[in-house]
């Protein structure tokens, strides 16, 4: 199993109960596998019922009967949450964490989609963790321990349906967890990034007639998130692990796997073999990519350590912006940056094949900044100022993207 490889004890979850909503396929049925693997016990909470049992049946053959069960739910609906609550405590006596990973996405226009659709993932995507979250958190503060995980997503154009509501989700773990200051019990949100399923598969060609781009434009796009399932799944189950650490964050699987000392990619791209660069790269090249990386990481690191200083509305905002801009949260952007400065100074050209770090979104983010400095800033000498700073920060990132594509060419 992909968890197995994590440097965390392998029993570090033992005598908890966990709630993980969506399970009976996909990310929720790795990431009960992976809270299994740690120990914990875990309740499939699922409303497709021959999913949910078949997922119990072999989650009971690898982890024993006595360790997982399934709970026919819809979470969208009050009772039959409340008989999830139930259930859990007949059988395991308390529930520890719940992870909200039930979702529905619906696809199209903003104008064009029947308001049954918003309806709809309104039910599953806020209604229900809200649900959960009255349901499980009281009796986690009586206890003084617990985990309410909500899971985010970066957006795509047609996806405001169901967008909007995880970003709702995104605010909800981030209020829940100021209001459980200092109890023992603790909120964030987690995305997967990109993960290959099924129902995702399936929505990449609508969604590319809908943008109006070629099919291999949009998977190419989303290559840079791309994740496996068991992958996914992990970083969710570790999450959950480490929640004391990411209490009150937006974090990906990407910086939890890294946490835990897992490589994420893919099987596939973990075997692949990679051209080797080493004897036909100019050394001045690696050292102008390596200056660049280093200046654009050392410019993120200050302005996240300056915007938790901020209001909580303004850094509440500026994350929001840094991830739909950016495409990752700033924490993971730092990790892999970091990751990428290392690879320069070995320099590892395996390693360097396989960086997929989207610097042009980065580089669209300072120009949004810039943007936003033209409308808000008055005085024409504070303005200009100010733009030749976030114009410098863009030119760093162009200029590693650059330096990168003179090594690796596209694969970077």
């Amino acid at each position: 199993m992909f968890i197995t490889s994590s440097k965390l004890d392998s029993q570090a979850l033992t005598g908890w109960t966990v709630v993980v909503t969506g399970s009976g396929g996909g990310i929720g049925y790795e990431a009960a596998r992976s809270l299994c693997a740690l120990g914990a016990n875990v309740v499939i909470a699922e409303i497709n019922q021959s999913n949910g049992q078949g997922a119990a049946r072999q989650l009971q053959t690898q982890f024993g009967e006595d360790r997982i069960i399934f709970t026919h739910t819809d979470v969208g609906d009050e009772q039959q949450v409340a008989q999830l609550k139930t259930a859990a405590e007949q059988r395991f006596g308390h529930v520890d964490a719940v992870l909200n990973n039930a979702t529905l996405a619906p696809l199209g226009a903003v104008q064009d989609l029947p308001i049954q659709d918003w309806d709809a993932s309104y039910r599953v995507n806020l209604r229900a963790p809200a649900l959960l979250a009255k349901a499980f958190i009281p009796d986690m503060l009586a206890r003084r321990r617990g985990v309410f995980a909500c899971i985010s997503s970066a957006g795509l154009a047609y996806m405001a349906a169901y967008e909007s509501l995880k970003a709702a989700q995104v605010h909800l773990a981030a209020s829940l967890d100021a209001e459980l200051e200092g109890s023992g019990v603790y909120a964030f949100t987690i995305g997967p990034g990109f993960v290959p399923t099924q129902t995702a598969l399936d929505a990449i060609p609508r969604l590319a007639t809908l943008m109006g781009k070629p099919l291999a434009e949009l998977q190419a796009l989303l290559t840079t998130q791309t994740i496996s399932i068991e992958a996914a799944g992990a970083g969710f189950a570790l999450a959950i692990a480490f929640a004391e650490r990411y209490h009150g964050q937006e974090i990906s699987s990407m910086q939890v796997l890294g946490d835990a000392g897992i490589a994420w990619q893919t099987p596939d791209e973990r075997h692949l073999e990679r051209p080797d660069f080493s004897g036909s790269i100019d050394p001045t090249q690696i050292q102008a990519a390596l200056e660049s990386c280093r200046k654009v990481r050392a410019t993120l690191a200050e302005q996240s350590s300056g915007w938790k200083e901020r209001s909580i509305f303004e850094r509440q905002w500026m994350v929001r912006l840094f991830r739909s801009k950016a495409r990752m949260p700033v924490d993971e952007w730092l990790d892999r940056l970091a990751g990428l400065e290392r690879s320069l100074a070995a320099p590892d050209f395996t390693a360097l094949t396989s960086q997929k770090l989207p610097l042009a979104a980065l580089a669209r983010f300072y120009a949004e900044l810039a943007n936003s400095a033209r409308g808000y800033l008055r005085d024409p000498s504070q303005r200009q100022e100010y733009l030749a700073i976030v114009n410098g920060w863009q030119a760093d990132v162009e200029s590693l993207e650059a330096s990168l594509n003179l090594i690796v060419g596209e694969q970077a």
